[in-house]
């Protein structure tokens, strides 16, 4: 494969990062149907897929960039923009709702910053809303990474973000 370079960002030559890309794309030379464990390994490195190395990808494989955005923007496992540490999902489903979701969602806002959809400014957290979190027995329903905080308060929201500072 013969790397060309890019103008600016990840794929510069001075960049370690360009090497790390490299590396994955060398993994899947010649092989058919890699774009998208392609992309999950750089979406690994970086914690989202940028621009300009979705653009190196583009060249470097010869998809055209407009195939390699359907994919991204197709599978809701790929990421655009920068995410952060902590992924917050606060449920919005019908039994959440009904107890009050709505008021978590806009008090994990207020205490960010940010709005759904975001990530803070230092990169600590993302917000996102989710239909269910499969544990409507304990609506109002909100997941840190890994860990369900069930029959929220407002008041509790602060608290449970302090633990992730």
């Amino acid at each position: 494969m013969d790397i060309i370079e890019h103008k600016s960002g990840c794929c510069d030559s001075d960049n370690p990062e360009k090497a790390e890309v490299d590396a994955i794309l060398a993994k899947y030379i010649g092989e058919k149907w890699t774009l998208i464990p392609i992309l999950q390994e750089i979406q690994n490195l970086y914690n989202y897929l940028p621009k300009d190395v979705l653009e190196y990808v583009a060249i470097q494989t010869g998809i055209p960039i407009a195939d390699i955005y359907g994919v991204v923007t197709f599978y809701s496992l790929f990421h655009l923009n920068p995410r952060g540490r902590n992924i917050i999902r606060v449920c919005q489903g019908t039994a959440c709702h009904i107890c009050s979701g709505k008021t978590i969602l806009e008090t994990v806002e207020k205490e960010l910053g940010v709005k759904t959809g975001n990530a803070t400014a230092d990169l600590r957290f993302t917000l996102e809303t989710v239909v269910c979190v499969g544990a409507c027995g304990l609506a109002p329903v909100m997941q840190v990474n890994e860990e369900t905080y069930g029959r929220l308060t407002a008041d509790r929201v602060a608290e449970i973000l302090q633990k992730y500072q």
